[in-house]
């Protein structure tokens, strides 16, 4: 996958949309997620213990939990895909993977390489379909016994319920509304490169994705003029095109959905100070002009709700306190994060924020294979996934008394 990230990258950006350099970096990354699981298969490590009773000794290891269903989003359909087949079958499981139906061809790429490796006929399964067909009958079948979604909150609530029948083990990586704290003495140089990645990059579809921008009032008028112009500065454009930064939208629906929000938008009082509507280029896709939006407030759905859409919607704060309340006030808590020179800002919001992930002066976008990944709320449920956290849905423990006898 590494050697060939550059081929498949490209086959990635023709399909999803997003720009070649972000479509090889996710090959590559997908790359790095099975070569570090393979180093996991030897560092499955059991451990030993004397018994309270005399003459009898302790054994306590993990074995494979059999055979997992895998259902994968189409915003990161290799990478996503990725760190969960490959601990799953690093860990001893058969793996039955169901992608999402946007993303056949970068599912099929995956599949062909998997499928010349050294590993046992049937072990590894592409399985193409609906979510409400394949999917549900995944969810609710009795001779699956571990699930990993990733995908919407409605949807997950359903995969749970199917599995709770059967007491199927399972983990969801649900929705999220990450906030992006500005404290009035941050670095403006950080705060403006970081919301733009945050909220923009991947053309705003990952669940990463920061569209609540927290700012100071005193930092307020600075920062929205700076991130204006970073914005009205990114390029549209088809996403092989050398130099594009946004891509199209993965689909006619996500960006009918994207001009429906811009809608409401307007409706709930919100001034667009740039971007928002749809582009017709050179070449026919769905182009949608990024957006930054100002005078929002929490209660609003536009700030309620995963948009999935390159759209920022800039909250004024009046302190600290007040940020950090903002912040939390959701329903979700994927990551949070703050831009902020002081260590005890930094220190007290790192502690405080409701969230599985929290970044201090960088992007809330963008996280390492080798550690634990997922939210919390309505974000995540069960294990966390990624590093050697994810051991905790892929394997079941088992303890073994041995009587060792008299010498």
């Amino acid at each position: 996958m590494i050697a060939r990230s550059a081929e498949l990258g490209e086959l990635l950006s023709r399909e999803e949309g997003k720009p070649l350099v972000e479509g090889k970096g996710e090959i590559y990354r997908a790359g790095q997620f099975f070569t570090y699981y393979a180093a996991e298969v030897l560092r499955q490590n059991g451990d030993t213990a004397d018994s309270v009773r005399a003459g009898i000794e302790v054994d306590v290891r993990r074995e494979a939990m059999g055979t997992v269903a895998i259902i994968s989003p189409w915003n990161f359909p290799t990478a996503t895909a990725s760190w969960k087949i490959a601990p799953a079958l690093a860990f001893g499981n058969a793996v039955i993977w169901k992608p999402a139906n946007l993303t056949p061809a970068s599912a099929v790429a995956l599949s062909e390489i998997i499928s010349r490796q050294d590993i046992p006929e049937g072990l590894f399964n592409l399985v193409m379909g609906s979510g409400a067909s394949i999917g549900q009958a995944l969810a609710e079948s009795s001779q699956v016994d571990a699930i990993s979604f990733t995908g919407s909150y409605d949807v997950g609530r359903q995969i749970a319920t199917a599995a709770a029948k059967n007491l199927t083990k399972f983990q969801l990586e649900l929705g999220s509304k990450n906030p992006l704290v500005i404290m009035d003495d941050a670095d403006m140089d950080v705060a403006v490169a970081a919301a733009t990645a945050g909220a923009y990059g991947s053309t705003g579809q990952k669940c990463t994705a920061s569209s609540r921008l927290v700012v100071h009032e005193k930092v307020h008028d600075e920062f929205v003029d700076r991130m204006s112009k970073s914005t009205s500065a990114l390029k549209v454009g088809h996403a092989l095109e050398e130099g594009t930064q946004i891509g199209p939208a993965v689909s006619e629906q996500q960006l009918k959905s994207n001009l429906d929000y811009m809608d409401l938008a307007r409706k709930e009082g919100c001034e667009v100070v740039c971007g928002g509507d749809a582009l017709e280029l050179k070449t026919p896709g769905y182009y949608m002009q990024p957006a930054l939006l100002t005078g929002g407030d929490n209660a609003m759905r536009l700030n309620r709700e995963e948009l999935f859409a390159p759209m920022a919607c800039v909250i004024k704060v009046v302190s600290y306190d007040e940020a950090l309340k903002v912040a939390n006030d959701t329903e979700f808590g994927l990551v949070s994060g703050i831009i902020t020179r002081s260590l005890a800002r930094a220190s007290h919001f790192r502690r405080n924020a409701e969230a599985g992930c929290v970044m201090v002066n960088l992007p809330t976008a963008g996280t390492d294979y080798h550690v634990p990944f997922g939210g919390r709320k309505n974000s995540s449920f069960g294990p966390r996934e990624q590093g050697q956290y994810a051991k905790e849905l892929y394997t079941q423990v088992k303890t073994s008394y041995i009587l060792a006898g008299n010498p």
